[in-house]
């Protein structure tokens, strides 16, 4: 099988080769840990997680080696911890934690390490003063800061010279830099602020220097793919390539880059001005995970995602549709991962949309009781995060009435205690609905002999149907 990939570097889609198929190494940027992930912040996680999981199927588990970091020094971090009067330590502890469980309840695997910035302080000293001996770097009143002009391919990502960088950037102009461009290394703390001693006095790392000194330590200098937000383009992956490859003799910092698209909320851009900022948490305070993943992947990672309420509720009836096939297999095997179309699909740069309109597809396969459940279906589904393991009895007992969906079931007389129970019987909103439709098309057939099976199929579910001038109508059994 031959997965391609879409890079940045080169802006064609590309036959994916690892430097070494027993050692597949994968650098995705992290969050900053000082507040709440939003819900941009979850679309890298999880296009990554997918990727992920595709090189484990397609090399082994044991030969991908995936690295995400942890950003735990930051001056938003000093900021939160200032203005809560806590240490550090506990702000990022405390956000740390809520990002992990967060990105948990999206069905998000962990990487294999997950380096913390203030682990590796030792190797971004080093770095930097490998970079002043090579002559790309410079110390001026306690900073230590890159020159951008010795880098004569400077915006090779980007694809930008340095005259438009300057004028499309927001720079910090400071007296000792050489050059507006030039980004910051080392910067020195007082002493309320973290800092490490190092050649150039008491101070802590710039953002930039931490991924690039992380992803050397555990990846070596050139590994197989760096990937993040196509907002990370520049200047910070920019920056990651400058330094890395002035450290290191010019060899590549990564071979593949692979960026993921913007988030709108509503067709706007997220903004807390706005009132469309949602973390990823007040989304599953009224959404199972697995709802909010199968959303995000409705769309290709590559693409722009506007985030909608619709949307959601459109991936909510769609999940709940595949967990009542899942539910009339439990038992059964079906981990070898994903096969033929959806299998294809994703190997053609990660084609989520078109991998979900396969097992659409493979739905009609799954409706037919005379034959065998078609295995891809259900390994794909489990191979996507998109449904726990079959044998996983907890994730009938969190499908529960909650969010904007809760009111269409309150208008048909239906209570949480309804769901549980019906659940119980492999039966929910999305399936009455479903047998409804099916029921109609049978009747539209004149197919009489099926309608009435349906019928009498929901009301032994305890769903009562109402057939009137105005459609069907249904209501709880009391």
């Amino acid at each position: 099988m031959t997965l391609r990939l879409y890079n940045t570097m080169t802006r064609t889609k590309e036959d994916f080769t690892p430097l070494d198929p027993k050692n597949v190494r994968l650098y995705v940027c992290g969050p900053t840990v000082y507040d709440f992930a939003h819900i941009g912040n979850a679309r890298p996680v999880i296009v990554f997680d997918v990727l992920f999981r595709l090189l484990r199927h397609i090399y082994g588990e044991a030969h991908v080696n995936y690295v995400r970091n942890i950003t735990d020094i930051d001056d938003k971090i000093n900021a939160r911890a200032a203005s809560e009067g806590v240490s550090i330590r506990e702000v990022t502890e405390k956000t740390a934690r809520q990002y992990h469980d967060d990105v948990a309840a999206l069905g998000c695997l962990a990487p294999t390490p997950e380096p913390r910035a203030t682990e590796h302080i030792a190797e971004m000293i080093a770095m930097i003063g490998q970079l002043i001996n090579a002559g790309f770097a410079y110390p001026a009143e306690g900073h230590v800061l890159f020159d951008v002009g010795k880098k004569k391919d400077y915006g090779k990502l980007a694809r930008r010279s340095l005259d438009e960088m300057i004028a499309g950037a927001r720079v910090d102009v400071a007296p000792y830099k050489k050059n507006p461009m030039d980004f910051v290394l080392w910067k020195p703390s007082d002493a309320a602020t973290p800092g490490w001693d190092s050649p150039w006095g008491r101070g802590r790392p710039g953002w930039h220097i931490e991924c690039s000194a992380m992803s050397e330590a555990l990846l070596g200098e050139t590994f197989d793919i760096h990937g993040g937000g196509i907002d990370l383009v520049f200047p910070h992956h920019e920056n990651e390539i400058a330094q890395s490859e002035g450290a290191h003799r010019g060899h590549p910092l990564a071979r593949y880059w692979m960026h993921n698209g913007f988030l709108n909320v509503e067709g706007e851009k997220m903004s807390k001005s706005l009132g469309n900022f949602v973390t990823i948490r007040e989304l599953l305070d009224d959404w199972p995970g697995e709802v909010l993943r199968l959303n995000m992947l409705r769309t290709h990672y590559r693409q722009p995602i506007d985030w909608t309420l619709q949307s959601v509720k459109d991936a909510d009836r769609q999940l709940h549709k595949w967990n009542m096939y899942v539910e009339d297999v439990t038992g059964s095997s079906f981990k070898s991962g994903p096969t033929g179309s959806v299998l294809d699909a994703l190997l053609d740069d990660l084609n989520t949309p078109q991998a979900l309109t396969e097992l659409s597809r493979l739905e009609s396969s799954v409706k037919d009781a005379s034959k065998p459940p078609p295995e891809e279906f259900f390994s794909s589904l489990y191979f996507l995060g998109l449904i726990p393991w079959v044998d996983d009895e907890v994730r009938r007992k969190r499908r529960k009435i909650r969010g904007p969906l809760a009111a269409e079931y309150a208008e048909r007389g239906v209570t949480q205690q309804d769901v549980v129970r019906l659940q119980g019987r492999s039966v929910d909103f999305s399936r009455v609905n479903y047998l409804i439709e099916e029921r109609l098309a049978a009747r539209k057939a004149k197919n009489f002999k099926e309608s009435d099976r349906i019928r009498d199929e929901l009301l032994a579910q305890g769903i009562v149907l109402k057939d009137g001038p105005d459609g069907t109508t249904w209501e709880v059994k009391r």
